[in-house]
């Protein structure tokens, strides 16, 4: 069971970073179609819808994969405070009561929506140049499909949970730092790097 949580979790990461790299090309057009409005006098109409669709990809495509690094917002006030096996009920209660519904309709009325869009070969409205969002919307039921899928997984982990009490283990990734395990790692304390003589004898650079 856990190869197969950690397999989906890998698929997630790679989908996720896969379209980080929307990342790149948006921030590109961004100086691009910046430099072509006020250098050149020569904006380009389809550049802002271009815009929204890469933002919006990149969003939707990315969930799965926030959700499997446990990166969604949550209210950790109190949350964290909670035994294992607590969180785990409240997160197996609110998975079934709102994420999988909620998901079922988003991937539900995605593939129809996009359906729609694919039959007449829909383009962005918004300007007279308008780029074609029919592939763009076809995003939104493949996001809803992965991003269900490893919801079923967190569902799994949270049973897993209540039964062993503790969380099973997620696909490592990048993260923020830590300075306090960092210290950990390095064998530091805080009086350690306060003292001058540990400075001088080239401690910190160890």
């Amino acid at each position: 069971m856990q190869r197969f949580l950690l397999s989906v979790d890998k698929f997630s990461t790679f989908v996720g970073h896969a379209f980080s790299f929307l990342i790149v090309l948006l921030t590109l057009q961004v100086s691009w179609e910046v430099f072509a409005r006020y250098a050149l006098d020569n904006p380009h109409a389809w550049a802002f819808d271009a815009m929204i669709i890469q933002y919006g990809t990149l969003f939707m495509m990315a969930g799965a994969y926030t959700l499997a690094k446990n990166g969604h917002v949550r209210g950790d006030v109190l949350y964290g405070f909670f035994a294992p096996r607590t969180q785990a009920t409240i997160d197996l209660v609110l998975y079934v009561l709102f994420f999988i519904p909620g998901v079922i309709a988003l991937t539900y009325a995605g593939y129809y929506y996009a359906a729609e869009s694919w039959a007449i070969r829909e383009h962005s409205n918004i300007t007279a140049e308008g780029p074609p969002i029919y592939p763009f919307k076809a995003v939104i039921p493949v996001a809803g499909a992965i991003l269900l899928l490893q919801g079923i997984v967190e569902i799994i982990r949270c049973a897993i949970c209540l039964r062993e009490g503790a969380w099973p283990s997620r696909e490592e990734d990048v993260e923020e730092v830590d300075v306090d395990k960092l210290k950990e790692m390095v064998h530091v304390d805080e009086a350690a790097i306060k003292d001058p003589a540990y400075v001088d004898d080239g401690g910190a650079a160890r």
